[in-house]
């Protein structure tokens, strides 16, 4: 039995092995060579010293926190008053279908839309107000981000919210506690559960944005991951490219530790 265990645990083990922890070693290896292929620690200490790199961390930590935000003051209600709908799977899966179009695709159709001739200014137009400049803006590139991060934090607040065991809420309302109560200190509290695993899902991913950046932002919001992809496109500095993203991994490791369940030992009593 523990033959046949191992053996469907392998494949799994595999692609753990070399397509997680391999890139993972082979891009903090990289991190320690500069741009002669000389072992070096320099690219740390300019990262660490750099105001430039230093600034662009604070950028993506707060872009990303304004993602994560945005999204959940739209999902958490979606969720919510999607649960008590009928046909809530169907509604579901018409918030998922738009996970399934290229993201190069969406972001060339909001560019069409925030463009100049774009539909947007065309209804601007239309009103009076005259043309404006929509596209190559902060607010542009965090509606097109949030926009595309919506979904991946109302699936799992979706889904701690179907798990909540309604016995809680009815014994809250017999109890006397009005319907901000109920949502503020039964609802909430426990489906963070949910809350913690969507903030994962929007705000690690959004720490290395660099596509939206360039084709929305207009490089004006400047990240870590421009930063990447210009080491590692651009100026061929693989070593600093590596060093940014090895930085970006342990903040990762760090959101997951932040965002994640911890479980509490219990106290054993003696009968």
């Amino acid at each position: 039995m523990k033959r046949k265990q191992v053996l469907f645990e392998m494949p799994y083990f595999f692609w753990l092995a070399f397509f997680v922890i391999a890139p993972i070693l082979l891009i903090a290896y990289q991190s320690f060579f500069n741009i002669r292929g000389q072992f070096t620690l320099g690219n740390y200490a300019t990262y660490f010293t750099s105001a430039t790199y230093l600034r662009m961390t604070l950028n993506s930590v707060w872009y990303a926190f304004l993602i994560t935000l945005f999204t959940l003051l739209i999902s958490y209600p979606t969720a919510y008053f999607l649960h008590y709908t009928k046909h809530k799977q169907l509604w579901l899966l018409l918030i998922i279908l738009p996970t399934w179009i290229n993201l190069l695709l969406k972001a060339y159709a909001f560019i069409g839309i925030f463009s100049q001739d774009g539909s947007v200014n065309q209804f601007l137009t239309f009103i009076g107000i005259g043309p404006q400049q929509i596209l190559f803006t902060d607010a542009s590139f965090l509606f097109v981000a949030t926009y595309i991060q919506i979904p991946f934090m109302i699936l799992p607040i979706f889904n701690a919210i179907e798990d909540l065991q309604p016995s809680y809420i009815n014994a809250s309302r017999d109890l006397g506690a009005n319907n901000w109560q109920t949502f503020t200190r039964i609802i909430f509290p426990m489906t963070m559960s949910g809350v913690k695993a969507g903030v994962q899902a929007v705000f690690i991913p959004s720490l290395s944005l660099f596509m939206l950046t360039r084709l929305i932002g207009g490089n004006r919001v400047i990240t870590l991951g421009t930063a990447i992809e210009e080491h590692f496109l651009v100026t061929m500095n693989w070593g600093m490219g590596s060093t940014i993203g090895v930085v970006l991994i342990i903040a990762m490791f760090i959101i997951m530790s932040l965002t994640g369940e911890h479980k509490k030992k219990g106290r054993k009593h003696n009968d």
